[in-house]
Protein backbone atom coordinates (compact mmCIF):
# COMPACT_ATOMS: atom_id res chain seq x y z
CA UNK A 1 0.00 0.00 0.00
CA UNK A 2 1.49 3.14 -1.13
CA UNK A 3 2.51 5.80 2.01
CA UNK A 4 0.38 8.60 0.66
CA UNK A 5 0.88 11.22 3.47
CA UNK A 6 4.56 10.48 3.76
CA UNK A 7 4.89 11.13 -0.54
CA UNK A 8 2.75 14.27 0.27
CA UNK A 9 4.93 15.58 3.14
CA UNK A 10 8.29 14.89 1.08
CA UNK A 11 9.57 12.58 3.89
CA UNK A 12 12.82 10.64 4.33
CA UNK A 13 13.76 8.48 1.12
CA UNK A 14 10.87 10.02 -1.01
CA UNK A 15 12.74 13.21 -1.26
CA UNK A 16 15.23 11.00 -3.01
CA UNK A 17 14.09 10.45 -7.47
CA UNK A 18 11.78 7.44 -7.35
CA UNK A 19 9.84 5.56 -10.31
CA UNK A 20 6.77 5.93 -8.37
CA UNK A 21 7.39 9.62 -7.17
CA UNK A 22 8.05 10.25 -10.89
CA UNK A 23 5.04 8.44 -11.50
CA UNK A 24 2.57 10.13 -9.49
CA UNK A 25 4.23 13.44 -10.25
CA UNK A 26 3.57 12.37 -14.10
CA UNK A 27 -0.39 11.62 -13.17
CA UNK A 28 -0.35 15.16 -11.58
CA UNK A 29 -0.12 17.11 -14.73
CA UNK A 30 -2.75 15.07 -16.18
CA UNK A 31 -4.72 15.55 -13.43
CA UNK A 32 -4.71 19.64 -13.41
CA UNK A 33 -5.03 19.55 -17.03
CA UNK A 34 -8.73 18.01 -16.52
CA UNK A 35 -9.30 20.15 -13.77
CA UNK A 36 -8.55 23.43 -15.14
CA UNK A 37 -10.44 22.31 -18.44
CA UNK A 38 -13.76 21.35 -16.23
CA UNK A 39 -13.13 24.71 -14.28
CA UNK A 40 -12.76 26.90 -17.29
CA UNK A 41 -16.15 25.64 -18.74
CA UNK A 42 -17.83 26.26 -15.78
CA UNK A 43 -16.16 30.08 -15.63
CA UNK A 44 -17.16 30.70 -19.24
CA UNK A 45 -21.00 29.03 -18.63
CA UNK A 46 -20.32 25.96 -21.48
CA UNK A 47 -20.58 23.64 -18.49
CA UNK A 48 -24.77 24.79 -16.88
CA UNK A 49 -24.59 25.27 -13.21
CA UNK A 50 -28.30 25.21 -12.12
CA UNK A 51 -29.94 27.65 -9.67
CA UNK A 52 -32.19 25.84 -6.93
CA UNK A 53 -35.36 28.04 -5.68
CA UNK A 54 -33.35 28.95 -2.07
CA UNK A 55 -30.16 30.15 -0.72
CA UNK A 56 -27.24 27.26 -0.86
CA UNK A 57 -24.43 27.52 1.37
CA UNK A 58 -21.23 25.92 0.76
CA UNK A 59 -18.39 24.10 2.76
CA UNK A 60 -15.77 22.83 1.05
CA UNK A 61 -11.45 22.92 1.08
CA UNK A 62 -8.59 22.36 -1.75
CA UNK A 63 -7.29 19.78 -0.15
CA UNK A 64 -8.00 16.29 0.48
CA UNK A 65 -9.63 15.94 4.05
CA UNK A 66 -8.94 16.93 7.69
CA UNK A 67 -9.65 20.79 7.47
CA UNK A 68 -12.54 20.47 10.07
CA UNK A 69 -15.52 21.06 7.17
CA UNK A 70 -17.70 18.50 9.37
CA UNK A 71 -17.74 20.34 11.99
CA UNK A 72 -18.03 23.33 10.68
CA UNK A 73 -21.35 22.28 8.83
CA UNK A 74 -22.57 21.48 11.99
CA UNK A 75 -22.32 24.47 13.86
CA UNK A 76 -22.76 26.71 10.88
CA UNK A 77 -26.58 24.73 9.88
CA UNK A 78 -27.12 25.03 14.16
CA UNK A 79 -26.45 28.70 13.89
CA UNK A 80 -29.22 28.95 10.95
CA UNK A 81 -31.38 27.07 12.48
CA UNK A 82 -31.44 28.91 15.75
CA UNK A 83 -32.06 31.92 13.59
CA UNK A 84 -35.24 30.44 12.47
CA UNK A 85 -34.02 28.98 8.61
CA UNK A 86 -35.66 25.77 7.50
CA UNK A 87 -32.12 24.06 6.26
CA UNK A 88 -31.53 20.68 4.93
CA UNK A 89 -27.57 19.61 5.01
CA UNK A 90 -26.68 18.11 1.40
CA UNK A 91 -23.18 15.80 0.55
CA UNK A 92 -21.88 13.74 -1.59
CA UNK A 93 -21.56 10.77 1.11
CA UNK A 94 -18.31 9.62 0.77
CA UNK A 95 -17.67 5.84 1.82
CA UNK A 96 -21.41 5.57 1.47
CA UNK A 97 -22.93 2.38 -0.18
CA UNK A 98 -26.11 3.14 -0.79
CA UNK A 99 -26.63 3.48 -5.04
CA UNK A 100 -29.43 5.71 -5.26
CA UNK A 101 -29.40 9.29 -6.18
CA UNK A 102 -31.25 10.66 -3.55
CA UNK A 103 -30.77 9.08 -0.36
CA UNK A 104 -32.51 10.52 3.08
CA UNK A 105 -29.53 9.86 6.10
CA UNK A 106 -32.41 11.87 8.48
CA UNK A 107 -35.94 13.23 7.57
CA UNK A 108 -35.10 15.39 11.03
CA UNK A 109 -37.12 13.12 13.08
CA UNK A 110 -35.46 9.76 12.67
CA UNK A 111 -32.07 8.48 11.32
CA UNK A 112 -32.88 6.14 8.58
CA UNK A 113 -29.63 5.40 7.53
CA UNK A 114 -26.32 3.85 8.82
CA UNK A 115 -23.03 4.53 8.31
CA UNK A 116 -21.94 1.60 5.90
CA UNK A 117 -25.03 3.03 3.60
CA UNK A 118 -24.04 7.28 4.15
CA UNK A 119 -21.35 7.33 5.47
CA UNK A 120 -19.58 8.40 8.51
CA UNK A 121 -19.98 11.79 8.06
CA UNK A 122 -23.48 12.48 7.17
CA UNK A 123 -24.21 10.29 9.87
CA UNK A 124 -22.16 12.18 12.20
CA UNK A 125 -23.81 15.45 11.12
CA UNK A 126 -27.55 13.47 11.33
CA UNK A 127 -26.86 12.93 14.92
CA UNK A 128 -25.64 16.11 15.78
CA UNK A 129 -28.57 17.93 14.19
CA UNK A 130 -31.74 16.80 15.48
CA UNK A 131 -34.82 18.80 13.30
CA UNK A 132 -32.30 18.53 10.15
CA UNK A 133 -32.86 17.27 7.62
CA UNK A 134 -29.36 15.67 5.48
CA UNK A 135 -29.30 13.77 2.33
CA UNK A 136 -26.49 12.22 0.23
CA UNK A 137 -26.34 11.91 -3.44
CA UNK A 138 -23.63 12.40 -6.28
CA UNK A 139 -25.31 14.69 -7.94
CA UNK A 140 -26.20 17.92 -5.68
CA UNK A 141 -28.80 19.31 -8.10
CA UNK A 142 -31.07 15.95 -6.89
CA UNK A 143 -30.55 16.35 -3.70
CA UNK A 144 -31.20 20.02 -3.16
CA UNK A 145 -34.16 19.73 -5.30
CA UNK A 146 -35.69 16.89 -2.52
CA UNK A 147 -34.65 18.93 0.54
CA UNK A 148 -36.98 21.71 -1.21
CA UNK A 149 -39.60 19.62 -2.35
CA UNK A 150 -40.14 17.12 0.31
CA UNK A 151 -38.82 18.89 3.37
CA UNK A 152 -39.92 22.73 2.33
CA UNK A 153 -35.91 23.78 2.67
CA UNK A 154 -34.84 27.26 2.53
CA UNK A 155 -31.46 26.88 2.79
CA UNK A 156 -29.17 24.85 1.84
CA UNK A 157 -25.70 23.61 3.54
CA UNK A 158 -23.62 21.89 0.66
CA UNK A 159 -20.75 19.41 2.48
CA UNK A 160 -17.76 19.23 0.60
CA UNK A 161 -19.01 20.70 -2.63
CA UNK A 162 -16.38 23.54 -3.49
CA UNK A 163 -15.07 21.53 -6.39
CA UNK A 164 -18.58 20.18 -7.15
CA UNK A 165 -20.11 23.24 -9.41
CA UNK A 166 -23.28 21.73 -10.69
CA UNK A 167 -25.55 23.90 -8.45
CA UNK A 168 -24.95 27.66 -7.97
CA UNK A 169 -23.50 28.77 -4.53
CA UNK A 170 -24.60 31.82 -2.74
CA UNK A 171 -22.07 31.83 -0.90
CA UNK A 172 -18.68 29.58 -1.00
CA UNK A 173 -16.49 29.01 1.96
CA UNK A 174 -13.36 27.36 1.97
CA UNK A 175 -11.37 25.89 5.02
CA UNK A 176 -7.33 25.78 4.70
CA UNK A 177 -4.90 24.02 7.82
CA UNK A 178 -3.66 27.31 9.02
CA UNK A 179 -0.26 24.81 9.31
CA UNK A 180 -0.30 23.40 5.38
CA UNK A 181 -2.83 25.24 4.01
CA UNK A 182 -2.02 23.85 0.29
CA UNK A 183 -0.09 21.00 1.39
CA UNK A 184 3.09 20.04 -0.39
CA UNK A 185 1.84 22.77 -3.06
CA UNK A 186 1.12 19.52 -6.12
CA UNK A 187 -2.31 18.55 -7.10
CA UNK A 188 -3.34 14.75 -6.37
CA UNK A 189 -2.23 12.31 -6.61
CA UNK A 190 1.73 13.84 -6.39
CA UNK A 191 0.25 15.98 -3.65
CA UNK A 192 -2.80 16.60 -1.29
CA UNK A 193 -4.65 19.66 -3.45
CA UNK A 194 -8.00 18.83 -5.28
CA UNK A 195 -7.69 21.80 -7.57
CA UNK A 196 -4.72 24.32 -8.08
CA UNK A 197 -4.37 27.35 -5.77
CA UNK A 198 -5.35 29.53 -7.96
CA UNK A 199 -9.00 27.93 -7.94
CA UNK A 200 -9.41 29.86 -4.20
CA UNK A 201 -10.38 33.42 -6.29
CA UNK A 202 -13.79 31.61 -6.33
CA UNK A 203 -14.16 31.31 -2.22
CA UNK A 204 -16.37 34.17 -0.73
CA UNK A 205 -14.69 33.67 2.63
CA UNK A 206 -11.72 31.08 3.74
CA UNK A 207 -11.88 29.87 6.95
CA UNK A 208 -8.29 28.96 8.70
CA UNK A 209 -9.00 25.98 10.79
CA UNK A 210 -6.31 24.94 13.84
CA UNK A 211 -5.74 28.96 13.52
CA UNK A 212 -4.20 29.96 17.39
CA UNK A 213 -4.67 33.90 16.06
CA UNK A 214 -1.58 34.60 15.04
CA UNK A 215 -0.21 32.32 12.39
CA UNK A 216 1.03 34.38 9.59
CA UNK A 217 -0.67 33.56 6.04
CA UNK A 218 1.02 31.50 3.62
CA UNK A 219 2.68 34.00 1.11
CA UNK A 220 0.82 32.36 -2.01
CA UNK A 221 -2.77 32.26 -0.18
CA UNK A 222 -2.04 35.76 1.29
CA UNK A 223 -1.43 36.78 -2.33
CA UNK A 224 -4.65 35.23 -4.01
CA UNK A 225 -6.95 36.79 -1.17
CA UNK A 226 -5.79 40.11 -1.15
CA UNK A 227 -6.06 40.03 -5.04
CA UNK A 228 -9.36 38.55 -4.77
CA UNK A 229 -10.51 40.65 -1.96
CA UNK A 230 -11.68 37.59 0.36
CA UNK A 231 -12.54 37.91 3.51
CA UNK A 232 -10.43 35.19 6.28
CA UNK A 233 -11.73 33.93 9.79
CA UNK A 234 -9.80 31.88 11.78
CA UNK A 235 -10.67 28.91 13.79
CA UNK A 236 -9.93 26.28 16.49
CA UNK A 237 -10.67 23.15 16.91
CA UNK A 238 -11.38 22.35 21.13
CA UNK A 239 -12.67 19.66 23.74
CA UNK A 240 -16.20 19.88 24.03
CA UNK A 241 -17.40 16.87 25.91
CA UNK A 242 -16.14 13.55 26.62
CA UNK A 243 -18.33 10.74 26.33
CA UNK A 244 -17.89 7.58 28.75
CA UNK A 245 -20.54 5.02 28.83
CA UNK A 246 -23.43 6.06 30.85
CA UNK A 247 -22.13 9.33 31.44
CA UNK A 248 -20.30 12.60 29.50
CA UNK A 249 -18.23 15.19 30.50
CA UNK A 250 -18.02 18.74 29.07
CA UNK A 251 -14.82 19.51 31.59
CA UNK A 252 -11.55 19.28 29.31
CA UNK A 253 -10.00 18.68 33.27
CA UNK A 254 -11.45 15.03 33.12
CA UNK A 255 -8.62 13.80 31.31
CA UNK A 256 -5.85 15.72 33.43
CA UNK A 257 -3.20 12.99 34.88
CA UNK A 258 -5.42 10.02 33.34
CA UNK A 259 -4.14 7.16 31.61
CA UNK A 260 -5.46 6.76 28.15
CA UNK A 261 -4.70 4.79 25.10
CA UNK A 262 -6.67 6.24 21.52
CA UNK A 263 -6.91 5.16 18.16
CA UNK A 264 -8.55 6.92 15.72
CA UNK A 265 -9.21 6.36 11.60
CA UNK A 266 -9.03 10.53 10.45
CA UNK A 267 -7.11 12.83 7.70
CA UNK A 268 -5.65 14.20 10.57
CA UNK A 269 -4.67 12.06 13.28
CA UNK A 270 -2.37 14.31 15.13
CA UNK A 271 -4.72 16.63 15.52
CA UNK A 272 -7.25 14.30 17.66
CA UNK A 273 -3.69 13.31 19.30
CA UNK A 274 -2.89 16.83 20.21
CA UNK A 275 -6.10 17.43 21.63
CA UNK A 276 -5.72 14.59 24.22
CA UNK A 277 -2.45 15.63 25.10
CA UNK A 278 -3.50 19.49 25.54
CA UNK A 279 -6.26 17.95 27.81
CA UNK A 280 -3.20 16.87 30.44
CA UNK A 281 -3.91 12.95 29.85
CA UNK A 282 -0.98 10.84 30.10
CA UNK A 283 -0.90 9.16 26.40
CA UNK A 284 0.18 5.59 26.79
CA UNK A 285 -0.56 4.44 23.20
CA UNK A 286 -2.26 5.87 19.96
CA UNK A 287 -3.16 3.96 17.09
CA UNK A 288 -3.57 5.37 13.71
CA UNK A 289 -5.94 4.36 10.74
CA UNK A 290 -6.68 5.14 7.64
CA UNK A 291 -9.34 7.69 6.98
CA UNK A 292 -12.89 6.42 6.92
CA UNK A 293 -11.28 2.77 7.64
CA UNK A 294 -13.73 0.21 8.31
CA UNK A 295 -12.99 -1.84 11.74
CA UNK A 296 -13.24 -5.52 11.17
CA UNK A 297 -13.45 -8.28 13.93
CA UNK A 298 -10.03 -9.09 13.98
CA UNK A 299 -9.16 -5.32 14.33
CA UNK A 300 -11.49 -4.66 17.00
CA UNK A 301 -10.06 -7.50 19.28
CA UNK A 302 -6.52 -6.64 18.57
CA UNK A 303 -7.48 -2.73 19.86
CA UNK A 304 -9.07 -4.32 22.85
CA UNK A 305 -6.17 -6.83 23.55
CA UNK A 306 -3.96 -3.62 23.21
CA UNK A 307 -6.11 -1.50 25.92
CA UNK A 308 -6.35 -4.40 28.47
CA UNK A 309 -2.24 -4.84 28.04
CA UNK A 310 -2.00 -1.07 29.02
CA UNK A 311 -4.32 -1.10 31.87
CA UNK A 312 -5.31 2.71 31.08
CA UNK A 313 -7.80 4.55 32.55
CA UNK A 314 -9.72 5.63 29.71
CA UNK A 315 -9.94 3.87 25.98
CA UNK A 316 -10.87 7.26 24.00
CA UNK A 317 -11.74 7.44 20.06
CA UNK A 318 -13.55 10.46 17.85
CA UNK A 319 -17.09 10.87 17.22
CA UNK A 320 -16.07 9.93 13.46
CA UNK A 321 -14.98 6.69 14.32
CA UNK A 322 -17.79 5.67 16.88
CA UNK A 323 -20.31 5.91 13.56
CA UNK A 324 -18.53 3.70 11.93
CA UNK A 325 -18.30 1.03 14.66
CA UNK A 326 -22.14 1.59 15.62
CA UNK A 327 -22.54 -1.87 13.41
CA UNK A 328 -20.09 -3.16 16.59
CA UNK A 329 -22.43 -2.32 19.58
CA UNK A 330 -20.50 -4.40 22.03
CA UNK A 331 -17.58 -2.84 21.29
CA UNK A 332 -18.76 0.76 21.01
CA UNK A 333 -20.36 0.83 24.69
CA UNK A 334 -17.32 0.35 26.21
CA UNK A 335 -15.09 2.99 24.06
CA UNK A 336 -15.15 6.30 25.65
CA UNK A 337 -15.56 9.24 22.81
CA UNK A 338 -14.47 12.73 22.59
CA UNK A 339 -15.99 15.59 21.06
CA UNK A 340 -15.28 18.39 19.48
CA UNK A 341 -16.44 21.66 18.21
CA UNK A 342 -14.95 24.15 15.98
CA UNK A 343 -15.08 27.79 17.63
CA UNK A 344 -14.82 30.79 14.97
CA UNK A 345 -12.77 33.61 16.49
CA UNK A 346 -15.45 35.81 15.56
CA UNK A 347 -18.60 36.18 13.42
CA UNK A 348 -18.42 36.69 9.95
CA UNK A 349 -20.32 39.91 9.44
CA UNK A 350 -21.31 38.82 6.17
CA UNK A 351 -23.17 35.55 7.23
CA UNK A 352 -25.24 38.33 9.81
CA UNK A 353 -25.92 40.06 6.43
CA UNK A 354 -26.91 36.95 4.54
CA UNK A 355 -29.34 36.02 7.04
CA UNK A 356 -31.09 39.30 7.21
CA UNK A 357 -31.28 40.02 3.16
CA UNK A 358 -33.15 36.07 2.69
CA UNK A 359 -35.39 36.53 6.17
Amino acid sequence: MIDWQRIWNDEDSIRRFSPTRALLYLSSLVYRLIVDLRNRLYDRQILKSVRLSCPVISVGNITVGGTGKTPCVIGLTRMLQQRGFKCAVISRGYGGKNPQPVNIVSDGNSILLGAESAGDEPLLIARSLPGIPVITGARRNFTGQAAIDRFGSNVLICDDAFQHRQIVRDIDIVLLDAEKPLGNGYVLPRGSLREPKGSLHRADCIILTRAGGTEPLHPDVAEIINKAGIPVFRAAHQFKELMVPGNHFPEQNVLQGKKVCAFCGIAQPASFKKLLIDAGSELLSFMEFPDHYAYDRNDLDALKNHFVKFHADYWITTEKDAMRLEAHPDFLKTLCILRVVLLLSACPAWLIIFCKSIN
